[in-house]
């Protein structure tokens, strides 16, 4: 299969922007709300789950770095059994992205939003809606996760049109 070294490349930097911003993001949170209280675990939005999700964030765009470099490396060495498989890899949606938004407290910082947008600019290239679940995060108008009623949360995901 011939593979678009110059989408690669793109999605590539498109990637290490979004992971720049983004980990600027978790420095300037980590100051600003410092050790968190540990009984706010479970509250959306609280500092402990607004940490967590700027991290999940940051680590789905980091890994998926990684995959979109692999796949371009082997693309440029030319070995095209390995490059389909690493492309294929490549493709699929960053663990934690964007969904580490939903834990978020809002307004979601300037940068976060940056990063979302440049990463929506690309998201044709990943398998599945993520343009969809981004534009999502960014309208929310509260961070949603985690619930504050499972059950209802749970019926909501069973319910929910595929």
């Amino acid at each position: 299969m011939i593979h678009d070294l110059t989408e690669l490349g793109q999605v590539g930097r498109v990637l290490n922007e979004a992971l720049a911003l983004l980990e600027g993001e978790r420095k300037r949170l980590q100051r600003l709300y410092g050790e968190p209280a540990q009984d706010e675990h479970h509250i959306a939005g609280s500092p402990v789950q607004t940490l967590y999700g700027i991290a999940q964030l940051a680590d789905g765009v980091r890994d998926q770095l990684k995959r979109v470099a692999l796949a371009a490396g082997y693309v440029t060495f030319g070995l095209d059994e390995r490059a389909d498989q690493a492309v294929r890899v490549a493709r699929f949606e960053p663990v934690g992205f964007p969904s580490g938004v939903d834990r978020m407290a809002r307004p979601l910082g300037e940068a976060t939003v940056r990063a979302l947008e440049l990463i929506r600019d690309v998201a044709d290239f990943f398998d599945g809606d993520m343009a969809i679940e981004i534009d999502v995060c960014l309208a929310a108008p509260e961070a949603t996760y985690p619930p504050r009623d499972w059950d209802a949360y749970q019926q909501q995901r069973l319910n929910r049109p595929e």
